[in-house]
């Protein structure tokens, strides 16, 4: 037989339960991993796309990837210390409020590991460009592009690393001339 007291906390038991699962939910909903963006299918605002700045950001890191793709050290040093003046000068007003603080958590992070690459010998500028191509694909996610993109993979660097190419043609950064093609195209990124 419930007795009354049995039941009213049976039910402030449940009502608990429920507020704490509700509130997990909506802390689940804030956290937000831009290594997990799903680009498939990304839309893009042409009015974020202000002054070319993403446009220029992603310039900087062609090049910079086309230095390291062609074992240039002191090119992919001065290609880091133009990135990190692409990623500083980003201005990022025309973005929702969620969107510039994920955009400031990327572009923190990118300008770091631009900086370490326009100090470094070769072998770090290929450890550090792993996690700015990271960066650089969330932020495509978030500013969207003018470019077809390609995300691509080596299977054999680091336990597996990816980076952006506006050709769909394999040039490994991360291997350089000794495994110019190793590689495979992961997806396509349209406007």
């Amino acid at each position: 037989m419930i007795t009354m007291k049995n039941l009213k906390m049976s039910i402030a038991a449940m009502l608990l339960l429920t507020l704490s699962f509700t509130n997990a939910q909506e802390k689940e909903k804030m956290k937000m991993d831009h290594g997990k963006m799903n680009m498939d299918g990304m839309k893009m605002n042409m009015d974020k796309m202000q002054d070319g700045k993403a446009e220029a950001i992603l310039a900087d890191y062609f090049s910079l990837k086309d230095a390291l793709v062609a074992d240039d050290t002191k090119k992919a040093a001065q290609s880091g210390s133009k990135l990190m003046a692409s990623l500083k000068a980003f201005d990022t007003s025309s973005y929702t409020a969620e969107e510039q603080n994920e955009l400031a958590d990327i572009i923190e992070d990118a300008t770091e590991h631009a900086e370490h690459i326009a100090e470094s010998a070769i072998d770090h500028q290929r450890e550090h460009f792993k996690t700015l191509s990271k960066d650089i694909t969330d932020m495509v996610a978030i500013t969207g592009t003018k470019n077809t993109l390609y995300e691509q993979f080596c299977p054999m660097y680091d336990k597996g690393s990816a980076w952006l190419s506006t050709s769909i043609e394999v040039k490994n950064p991360y291997y350089g001339s000794k495994m110019l093609k190793c590689g495979k195209v992961q997806q396509e990124i349209k406007n």
